[in-house]
């Protein structure tokens, strides 16, 4: 599956318009995290917990993005774009989305 964030795939031509597809998923804090990122907060700097919690996040609502795309019968997605929202205290929604097509 090719995923541009621009409007074409360059060197390919857009045969096919599939239509919008996302992909989410929620995350919520994890106590253990939690305990080493308020230590982290004492001493600064990266919270590396919390970067991998949402890097998790940003590849499952892709994941979940791409397979909406193939069940669409897309080869490619275009103009994919990242959002997230805080749903509730301490939990965020990832949310991945764009344009399926058929490219050749």
């Amino acid at each position: 599956m090719i995923i541009v964030t621009t409007d074409f795939v360059p060197g390919q031509e857009v045969k096919e318009l599939k239509g919008f597809v996302k992909g989410s998923t929620v995350q919520s804090k994890h106590i253990g995290r939690d305990i080493m990122a308020s230590l982290k907060t004492i001493v600064g700097g990266e919270i590396k917990e919390y970067t991998e919690m949402m890097d998790e996040a940003r590849q499952k609502a892709i994941g979940r993005m791409v397979e909406d795309a193939k069940a669409k019968g897309a080869n490619a997605v275009i103009c994919m774009r990242l959002e997230t929202s805080a749903v509730m205290q301490n939990a965020s929604e990832i949310m991945a989305y764009g344009t399926a097509v058929v490219v050749e």
